[in-house]
């Protein structure tokens, strides 16, 4: 008769499951990508490293598990901030403030998703995010040209290089000395500017 793992058990391992992605999420807070190893997250976890391997294959399957938990609440917070109403420009402040902001509160961690050299696989996971982030903005720039409260233009390509612009603009201060209360306005206006609102400032 094939084994079968009683309740208990299966708690006792998805508990254990949750302590390692934590300890992994909290490493990456303090080294990043590079820093990061089996053997750390292990000692942080309180676990064994084979009890890591249980669970995850290496480090690359274990940080694309964190990518996806981590930059998947991100994507949610900024379509959330795109939905609230209000104008075409309301909700690209609302989403470019929420993006930025939330990642300048954990600036190592927001570095390692967005920007840090990573293996293939973590690169993959960071691509599929960025359509996810840009799909938001696109549907608030969309509204926008259809209200005619911003000049016609291709809302997906905008938004696109709205995100990239600005997840590449915010490596410099996550991977240095953030200064929220001045760089997040800048992108603000930034990002008004290239939809095409003239008068957009700080």
């Amino acid at each position: 008769m094939p084994y079968r793992r009683t309740s208990a058990v299966q708690a006792r391992l998805d508990a254990q499951r949750e302590a390692i992605i934590s300890a992994a999420i909290a490493l990456l807070s303090e080294r990043g990508y590079q820093g990061l190893s089996i053997a750390a997250v292990a000692a942080e976890a309180g676990v064994a490293a084979g009890s890591v391997y249980r669970h995850f294959s290496g480090k690359t399957e274990l940080v694309t598990e964190i990518f996806r938990d981590v930059v998947g609440r991100e994507v949610a917070a900024v379509a959330s901030a795109a939905d609230t109403g209000g104008s075409a420009v309301d909700r690209v402040t609302a989403a470019v403030e929420t993006f930025a902001g939330r990642a300048m509160k954990n600036p190592k961690l927001a570095y390692a998703l967005l920007a840090e050299p990573v293996d293939a696989a973590v690169d993959t996971e960071r691509m599929i995010f960025r359509k996810a982030f840009a799909h938001n903005f696109a549907r608030a720039i969309g509204d926008g040209v259809a209200a005619a409260t911003l000049p016609p233009q291709d809302p997906d390509l905008t938004a696109a290089a709205l995100v990239g612009a600005v997840a590449e603009t915010l490596v410099g201060p996550l991977a240095s000395d953030p200064h929220p209360e001045i760089v997040i306005p800048e992108l603000v206006a930034f990002s008004l500017r290239a939809l095409g609102v003239c008068n957009a400032h700080p």
